[in-house]
């Protein structure tokens, strides 16, 4: 998502400078400017919209899906590591107490039963790694897909509006409310959604 912000926010950056430059070099006793007419009786309008992307993602019937799997692995993932840490934390206050209480034969025994419980812990903290690492995945492989539905929709959608930007709203700080957009596309994309899942 690091990048798509950067490609975002380069093309504000475009788009801001584009309207400095028409609204302050193009002026003249005709009016030119955005959507007037120039010098040479050409006509040229920058057409931009914008999308408030969180309001669309928590709208998205597909991003509401991706969630809810993603949540349920979450919660099968943490009550997998929560159940082994516990067996484990149960397992060293045992040990501890026999210690104290002397309940091991002998040092060796002692010791073996402690190195047992090392490794355990080790390959608890090893499972929350895995975990955290498959999440982590799980969660980029989500964005990505749900990056190239909205991207892809976007096209088919432009085709007939012909937008020159289409914008995030969440790097717009002031915006035409006539020109946000996120109704619109958040009704095409649930409507392609389901249409998809009928299939």
């Amino acid at each position: 998502m690091k990048n798509t912000s950067l490609v975002v926010s380069a093309v504000l950056f475009v788009a801001v400078a584009v309207l400095y430059v028409l609204h302050f070099s193009g002026r003249n006793s005709t009016g030119s400017g955005i959507g007037g007419a120039k010098d040479d009786g050409a006509s040229s309008e920058l057409k931009i919209a914008y999308i408030k992307v969180d309001s669309l993602v928590v709208n998205y019937d597909f991003a509401q899906e991706m969630h809810d799997v993603f949540t349920k692995q979450q919660e099968s993932f943490t009550k997998e590591y929560g159940e082994k840490r516990n067996r484990f934390e149960s397992q060293a206050a045992a040990f501890q107490e026999k210690v104290q209480r002397g309940g091991f034969l002998t040092q060796e025994r002692a010791m073996q039963e402690r190195d047992r419980l090392v490794g355990e812990e080790q390959q608890i903290g090893k499972l929350d790694q895995e975990l955290s690492t498959k999440l982590a995945q799980m969660q980029a492989d989500n964005n990505k897909q749900l990056l190239d539905s909205v991207m892809n929709y976007l096209k088919i959608y432009n085709k007939d509006k012909k937008y020159s930007y289409i914008l995030n709203a969440a790097e717009v700080l002031i915006g035409d409310e006539t020109q946000n957009v996120t109704k619109e596309v958040l009704v095409g994309l649930n409507a392609r959604y389901t249409k998809a899942k009928l299939k």
